[in-house]
């Protein structure tokens, strides 16, 4: 959706590494917006996503045997919704691909129309674009299994490919939405990441059950929660969980014990609250610190060999 960052550019360099030809497809969705969600304000870049791709693009020729950027696809809406203006309603009107139940879970409780807009605006450019490979960040871990079902069920002629996510060096999750985050906010959202492999230690020294693998990152959450609380308004960033989850890594339904074989998906989302009250020439994100910013990650936690 534009707001490039290095990790959409790390997609583009391995489907260079294995295509000859990469088209870029820049499109902010409408339709995977809710009612109250962030459309209006989220990032548009594209000057600066243009350069970025031309300098990724530049480096590509020089190396032997890399495939190039062909094309940046970036559609008007009229063009992905010919017919029907797009619809975030939940009954909204329109064209849609519903992927039930696995859109409905995590992510989809918390934001029911996301998962449609989704899987219908990559069918629809699937259909225009008849790539042979579709390339996804991990980073956005139950997009990519609801476009693998996607793919499969509709008998789609594509490969899904999946690239890792990429991190700064705090461990926070790259994400076009981190430019909300000013440097309050910024310093407590590494939470997540924090809570998440603090349970895949658990998993790492040997611990299957549910309750032994959460309990760490439940408890990383809330000591932050704590902390922030007893800190003053003009010092403190809040935050709430939406959720910590250890599920299957095909149906993404939650599991009591970890099947070694299949291995699990460990997974969280908060959100960072608006600043109570900035201090004198605070550092402040993309709108002041002032509206709140869904951050999500995730962990595979791999099946035994």
């Amino acid at each position: 959706m534009g707001a490039l960052h290095e990790g959409h550019l790390s997609l583009v360099r391995q489907a260079a590494a294995e295509n000859s030809d990469v088209f870029v497809s820049i499109y902010v969705n409408p339709t995977q917006f809710g009612i109250n969600e962030d459309l209006d304000s989220y990032p548009k870049t594209w000057d600066a996503d243009m350069e970025m791709l031309a300098d990724v693009d530049n480096k590509l020729a020089s190396t032997a045997g890399s495939g190039r950027i062909s094309a940046v696809f970036a559609p008007t809406t009229k063009t992905m919704y010919p017919t029907l203006p797009p619809s975030s309603e939940i009954p909204g009107k329109g064209s849609f691909v519903l992927i039930t139940p696995l859109g409905n879970v995590l992510e989809g409780a918390s934001r029911p129309v996301f998962f449609r807009g989704v899987a219908t605006v990559c069918m629809k450019l699937f259909n225009i674009v008849k790539p042979d490979r579709v390339y996804f960040g991990q980073k956005d871990v139950q997009q990519t299994v609801v476009i693998r079902r996607m793919v499969e069920d509709f008998h789609l002629d594509t490969e899904v490919k999946i690239g890792a996510t990429r991190r700064e060096p705090d461990g926070l999750a790259l994400s076009s939405r981190n430019v909300y985050l000013g440097s309050r906010r910024r310093r407590v959202s590494t939470v997540l990441s924090q809570a998440l492999k603090a349970a895949e230690l658990q998993f790492v020294n040997g611990k299957r059950s549910r309750g032994d693998i959460l309990w760490p990152a439940n408890d990383v959450a809330l000591s932050k929660a704590l902390q922030q609380d007893e800190l003053p308004a003009a010092m403190r960033a809040r935050f709430e969980v939406d959720y910590i989850s250890l599920a299957d890594p095909d149906t993404l339904e939650e599991v009591d014990e970890v099947d070694e074989t299949k291995g699990a998906i460990l997974s969280g989302a908060i959100k960072m609250q608006p600043l109570e009250e900035l201090q004198e020439g605070e550092d402040c994100g993309l709108g002041g610190d002032s509206m709140p910013v869904r951050l999500i990650d995730n962990i595979i936690l791999k099946p035994s060999a």
